[in-house]
């Protein structure tokens, strides 16, 4: 491809999930904790949670997923320029893990690739994929394509917070021409929080603070979306009239014309940054309040009783609102089912991926969504990261899925992960805790626990230098 070519149609080429072999049923938690039952089913809107022991870390996870996107994809080596990783996994503080994939490439000759880690809570990924993107669409470009990886092993110390851990990445090829395009307007809102973080590195698990989590996480999206919608329609406005438009905004894609101003309605699917499932419905519904707020006399709202009264509360006390939450969670209810579940399935699954949280829910969708369905379609994609990071945007599907959705044969593998007793879950994690930093070390975790041909820990030196092997092939 010749250097001086812009790119088009920047976006993603290909994907592929990695998730740990085994799983614990929510339902089967809630016994074994001995709590209410529905306390993790519906209260957290959790169905499975995945699991891993010593034999897998942050590493495991990038090696299983880059090089599984690359076998499925028949990838050249020497036609990837750029590599960013979002994790927030740390196993290392100066060694990046994309250090670690250049493993990948040693044998191709190829070294020469951009890019290292990206790192903040869950929006790692995001920042990951928008250095990737703008690589491509920049005059640094030198034809060849992204790759990012994005994954995490979210594990909680014992308590309330531990039914909402998981893990689980995703690798994502980047390139123009691609079937699922990234539209140019981000709405983004960052702060200074303390709702969730890791000072301690001498332990895997965060501090968290539920209450301001959420209200973070709310906040956060509220700031995006508004953003969003004002870049979106002041973007609109001056592309109003004009015969070609901009970037498609007058006259569309592939046929279809844009919305001529943001809201909810304009996107035929939403993909949530799910630290599980509960929150992304109250999400949903927070957005359907918002769209209410700009517009309280639009259709939709029409069997809202007393709107003023949902309008006289001020922005700051709409948070804790209960009635505001009940009234919007259920007026969304049916929305929601249609165009925010079908992208929820590694969440129900696999539990809280954090970085991977988001793409695992557009990997779902792809996998659950017909290709000639979703062709055409406009994605809304919420990336949050406590701290606190978010990004609100939209993807646009321009062509077929088909490839996507067969190459990652997502719906099939996520069946397959195998349903074990909880004791199998807290001996792991026991065994991650116990052994944290430890070196030397030698994993005691069986193998037979691992999806085959998959890579391994398989020692750590009295330097903390880590050696990796891979399972035999089934």
């Amino acid at each position: 491809m010749a250097t001086n070519a812009r790119p088009k149609d920047v976006g993603i080429l290909g994907m592929e999930m990695y998730f740990p072999r085994r799983c614990i049923s929510q339902t089967d938690l809630e016994v074994f904790d001995g709590v209410p039952s529905g306390k993790y089913t519906i209260g957290l809107g959790q169905k499975y949670m995945v699991f891993t022991d010593d034999r897998e870390d942050i590493n495991t996870f990038a090696l299983n997923a880059v090089s599984s996107l690359m076998k499925k994809y028949n990838i050249d080596p020497k036609s990837i320029g750029r590599i960013d990783v979002g994790t927030e996994t740390i196993i290392d503080k100066a060694k990046s893990v994309k250090t670690v994939l250049m493993q990948l490439f040693e044998e191709a000759g190829n070294s020469d690739i951009e890019g290292v880690d990206n790192i903040n809570a869950c929006y790692g990924s995001t920042a990951a994929i928008f250095n990737a993107i703008n690589w491509v669409e920049s005059s640094s470009w030198d034809g060849r394509n992204a790759i990012v990886f994005t994954g995490d092993i979210a594990i909680y110390a014992e308590g309330s917070a531990r039914p909402s851990g998981g893990a689980g990445a995703c690798a994502i090829l980047i390139g123009p021409n691609a079937p699922l395009v990234f539209e140019p307007i981000h709405g983004t809102f960052m702060s200074h929080t303390y709702d969730f973080f890791k000072p301690n590195l001498s332990s895997e698990y965060p501090v968290v603070d539920g209450p301001l989590s959420i209200t973070t996480y709310l906040t956060a999206l509220d700031n995006a979306y508004a953003r969003y919608c004002e870049k979106y329609n002041k973007r609109a406005a001056l592309t109003n009239g004009h015969a070609n438009g901009t970037n498609g905004y007058t006259n569309g894609v592939n046929g279809h014309s844009e919305p001529a101003k943001a809201s909810l309605s304009g996107f035929d699917y939403m993909v949530y940054h799910s630290p599980y499932g509960k929150l992304v419905q109250k999400s949903h519904g927070r957005i359907m309040y918002n769209d209410f707020v700009a517009n309280p006399s639009a259709p939709e709202f029409s069997s809202i009783e007393n709107p003023e009264a949902f309008l006289a509360v001020p922005r700051a006390k709409s948070y804790s609102d209960k009635n505001i939450e009940k009234t919007f969670i259920s007026l969304s209810k049916g929305h929601y089912a249609k165009h925010v579940e079908p992208g929820m399935q590694c969440a129900q699954h696999c539990g809280n991926m954090y970085t991977a949280s988001l793409y695992g829910g557009l990997a779902s969708l792809i996998a659950t969504v017909p290709p000639e369905t979703l062709q055409g379609k406009r994605i809304a994609m919420f990336a949050f990261g406590s701290g606190c990071a978010s990004s609100y945007w939209a993807i646009k599907v321009k062509g077929d899925t088909t490839e996507i959705r067969t190459k990652m044969n997502l719906l099939a593998r996520l069946e397959s992960i195998k349903v074990v007793p909880c004791e199998e879950f807290v001996g792991a994690l026991k065994i991650r805790e116990q052994n944290h930093n430890a070196a030397p070390y030698a994993p005691t975790g069986s193998i037979e626990n691992l999806w085959p041909g998959s890579y391994y820990l398989d020692s750590i030196d009295d330097k903390f230098r880590r050696k990796y092997a891979v399972t035999p092939d089934a």
